[in-house]
């Protein structure tokens, strides 16, 4: 059986400014497939390779798969549609998957805006993916697939759904297929070095409100640290990687074995030839603010902090569990830690002016992190805070649900006065540090990757890629009046994805209110003389 992975072309001027970043997934089902026994596969990377749709057409022709495969994040859910589109219209006996975070929790509207694709991977996907091989192999998909755990796919008119796959509890078993991918193609622009996305963990045991990952993952999982660096050996030596970023969403969270892998590279002097970035909570660093210097000597160079807001007020909102003054903290110690830092602000909540705007970028300065990022809001449809804020949600065109797209529009302020004030942001908090700091301040390895950084930031922003400034049509706060976000407003929500939300809070409510009638149940009980006067207690 052929089997062809491809991943989608889309592209939106925010994380891809960096560099170019290997899929990982990719890497991971083929794997799993292998392992299971199929090895004729192919990967096509549409976004590294900014392959057209007529390139993509040629290719499906020539091999002529059995099986086409793709993944969406929600912004590139779309593309990712048409990809399976075009392949049902090339190769019509060809089976279409989609998987990804985005059509695991929107199967429903996902199969009713195409009905061309034949089945929806819901969840981590290298244990559901060998079940679905076999039983097309076998010819049982038509009599067996209501079996196969972890699924969605339609019965005629019908969106069936079937039992949810447990997650993959032996990460450790898991022998991800890295050599599919076509190495000198992923670059780190800030060293000019290839870039690798390893992970360590999966899940996460925190619940912001922003955030989709917990509920993707489920549980939180650690892998061997050694085999997790027998892995980034393997692809230092055979793939010439000089940098890794670490794809846990907190890979600090288990501390010993955090500690154990930055021991074992050491060990295998592995900092000598790769460095390498993480995210992070401003908790973590807080707690392991002694065990900085091994971290960096272990080859850690380069920490994006969730600071998210300036304000106290919306990091409760984001349920982030941290304090102001603690970021401006941990920003201070990886700085003494030689260790490069990176302060990440959510913005353009409804309650979004101007002047919370201006704290976040004097608050940025004040703390001095080594970079800044200022990401728009971005209300996941299947996030708490999208259910919060659903009624304020007027654009359902997924496609600019990218971090760089104002899809909120603050109650105080158009979404293009928005985006100009947080390029103002951009254009003051570089322009000082290109001028006053990073030429100046360090030699040597410091000062290479700030001023690469830099270097990065320059290229998005001449090529008008950064922050999609050039589909947008801003130029600066001259063009405000001209800005146009290009919103699809014909979008909509599918109303089997409504009743599927509807049904989900029903029930979410009706457990509510059985708690709370449970937490104030009235008990009745013998008054002090033994009569039959009732005394009521609330427990």
């Amino acid at each position: 059986m052929r089997i062809v992975l491809i991943h989608p072309n889309y592209r939106s001027g925010g994380a891809e400014i960096a560099g170019s970043w290997p899929p990982a997934w990719v890497a991971y089902l083929a794997g799993s497939l292998k392992k299971a026994g199929y090895t004729d596969i192919h990967f096509f990377d549409a976004m590294t390779d900014n392959m057209s749709e007529g390139e993509l057409r040629v290719k499906l022709a020539e091999l002529q798969p059995d099986v086409v495969g793709c993944t969406a994040i929600t912004p590139s859910i779309y593309v990712a549609e048409r990809v399976l589109q075009i392949a049902k219209e090339v190769v019509p006996q060809a089976f279409g998957i989609l998987g990804g975070v985005h059509a695991t929790f929107m199967y429903k509207q996902v199969l009713s805006e195409a009905p061309w694709i034949d089945c929806i991977v819901r969840g981590e996907g290298e244990e559901i993916i060998v079940d679905l091989m076999n039983a097309l192999e076998d010819g049982r998909w038509e009599t067996d697939r209501k079996r196969i755990h972890g699924i969605a796919y339609r019965e005629g008119e019908q969106i069936i759904a079937t039992q949810a796959a447990s997650t993959v509890k032996d990460l450790d078993g898991l022998e991800p297929d890295w050599t599919l991918l076509n190495w000198p193609n992923y670059q780190y622009i800030p060293l000019g070095v290839r870039v690798a996305i390893p992970s360590m963990a999966r899940g996460c045991p925190f619940t912001c409100s922003f955030c989709s990952q917990w509920k993707f993952w489920r549980d939180y999982r650690v892998r061997d640290p050694l085999k997790v660096v027998d892995e980034i050996e393997t692809l230092v030596n055979e793939q010439q990687v000089g940098f890794f970023i670490l794809a846990d969403e907190e890979p600090t969270i288990n501390r010993r074995k955090f500690i154990q892998f930055c021991e074992e590279l050491i060990k295998r002097d592995l900092p000598s030839r790769v460095q390498w970035g993480i995210n992070t909570r401003v908790t973590d660093i807080m707690r392991d603010k002694e065990l900085l210097p091994l971290y960096r000597q272990a080859g850690l160079v380069h920490v994006s902090l969730g600071t998210e807001a300036a304000a106290q007020l919306k990091l409760d909102q984001f349920n982030k569990e941290t304090r102001v003054e603690e970021n401006k903290e941990a920003i201070r110690l990886l700085r003494e830690a030689d260790i490069f830092t990176e302060a990440q602000f959510i913005v353009g909540l409804d309650n979004e002016t101007p002047e919370t705007l201006e704290e976040t970028f004097q608050m940025a300065w004040d703390w001095q992190p080594d970079l800044a990022n200022w990401a728009m809001y971005t209300p996941w449809p299947f996030t708490p805070l999208f259910q919060e804020m659903k009624d304020k949600v007027e654009i359902f065109d997924f496609s600019k649900y990218n971090f760089v797209t104002p899809i909120m529009a603050p109650d105080a302020m158009d979404r293009a006065t928005l985006l100009d004030r947080v390029m103002h942001n951009y254009r003051r908090f570089y322009s000082r540090k290109a001028l006053w700091h990073y030429p100046w301040r360090g030699t040597g390895y410091r000062r290479k990757y700030l001023l690469g950084c830099l270097k990065a930031f320059a290229k998005a922003g001449f090529a008008r890629t950064f922050y999609d400034l050039g589909k947008a049509n801003y130029w600066g706060p001259q063009s405000k009046e001209g800005v146009n976000f290009n919103f699809d407003r014909t979008r909509t929500i599918a109303p089997a994805q409504m009743d599927d939300w509807l049904s989900t809070a029903d029930i979410a409510s009706a457990k509510r209110a059985r708690k709370k009638a449970l937490d104030t149940k009235e008990l009745v009980i013998p008054a002090c003389g033994g009569g039959t006067e009732q005394a009521k207690e609330l427990l």
